[in-house]
C-alpha cells in the first residue's frame, strides 16, 4: 500500500489501541459500540439549515421515511453546524447522505472508543457516503508543516508524486498541477489490489495532495468502500466524486485551517 493512504488510515485511527488486524485489513466483524452515530444528512437538509432546523433521513431499511432531528457533533463551537452538514455546502452536486463516522469506532472496534483526535482542518475527519444502496467514504486530513517534515523525514514536499517511487509502480491517471500561491495538487487513481488477501478489501479509490507554500498538506480519499464478512453496505460503482468535484473540493479554503 503506498505511503499516502498508510499515513491517512493510520491518522484516523490513532490512539484507538491495537487493531485485531493490520491496516490493510481493518475491517473484521460488525462494529460493536456506534460512536455517537448521527442521522445522515439529506442534500435537502442544507437548504433548511439555514432556517434553524432541517430534515435527515434515518439509515434504516426505510431511509426514504425523513424525521426532524438535531443533529450533535463533537467539538462543535456553540452555534455551529456540524462537519457534515459543512461537508455537504461545499458539495452541492453530490447525490446521496453524508454522515461523520469514527474509523476507531468501524475499523479497530476500540472500546472505550478514545476521545477525538486532534483537528488541524475544520472538517478533517471520516465520512460515509452513501447512495444508489452502496456506501463510499471520504478522508479528509490536513497535516501542518511540522507533521508532514516528521513524515516526510527532510524529503521535500512538493516532490513529484506522478514520479515513479524506487522499487514501487507508478500512480495511475496521476496529474500534478503547479497552482498560484506555490500550491501544488496531485489527484491519482489507486485500484487498491495490492494482493495482501484478507479483510477488509478496498475498493478502487481516487486520492488528491494539495500541498501549501507554507509546506502543510490537505489529504483527502475518495473510496468507492470496501469488502469484508460484515460491511455497512456494498461498495459504491465508482467514487463518491469525480474527479472533477474532487479537484473542486481540494481548492475550497473552508478546508483549511482560518489564517
Amino acid at each position: 500500500m503506498s505511503d499516502d493512504v498508510r499515513e491517512l488510515l493510520g491518522r484516523a485511527a490513532e490512539d484507538a489501541g491495537r487493531p485485531v488486524i493490520s491496516t490493510e485489513a481493518v475491517y473484521a466483524k460488525a462494529a460493536r459500540v456506534r460512536w455517537r452515530r448521527r442521522a445522515a444528512v439529506t442534500v435537502t437538509a442544507v437548504c433548511a439549515v439555514a432556517a434553524g432546523a432541517f430534515v435527515v433521513p434515518q439509515l434504516t431499511s426505510a431511509p426514504d421515511a425523513p424525521q426532524t432531528s438535531s443533529v450533535a457533533s463533537l467539538a462543535q463551537e456553540p452555534g455551529e453546524a456540524p462537519r457534515d452538514v459543512r461537508l455537504l455546502q461545499l458539495l452541492p452536486q453530490l447525490t446521496g447522505t453524508v454522515e461523520e463516522v469514527s474509523f476507531a469506532d468501524i475499523i479497530k472496534h476500540a472500546s472505550p472508543l478514545p476521545p477525538e483526535p486532534p483537528r488541524t482542518g475544520p472538517l478533517d475527519g471520516q465520512y460515509e457516503i452513501r447512495r444508489d444502496g452502496g456506501v463510499g467514504y471520504l478522508t479528509i486530513d490536513v497535516m501542518d508543516a511540522e507533521a508532514v517534515r516528521k513524515k516526510l523525514g527532510g524529503g521535500a514536499a512538493d516532490a513529484d508524486l506522478c514520479e515513479p517511487e524506487k522499487g514501487a509502480p507508478a500512480r495511475t491517471d496521476c496529474v500534478r498541477e503547479e497552482l498560484s500561491g506555490g500550491r501544488v495538487l496531485t489527484i491519482w487513481s489507486d485500484d487498491m489490489d495490492y494482493g495482501e488477501g484478507g479483510t477488509p478489501q478496498w475498493g478502487p479509490e481516487l486520492t488528491a495532495r494539495l500541498v501549501l507554500a507554507d509546506g502543510s498538506q490537505l489529504g483527502v480519499r475518495d473510496s468507492t468502500g470496501f469488502e469484508a464478512d460484515v460491511v455497512r453496505g456494498p461498495m459504491l460503482k465508482s467514487p463518491p466524486l469525480t474527479r472533477a468535484q474532487l479537484r473542486e473540493l481540494m481548492l475550497r479554503p473552508e478546508l483549511l485551517p482560518a489564517k
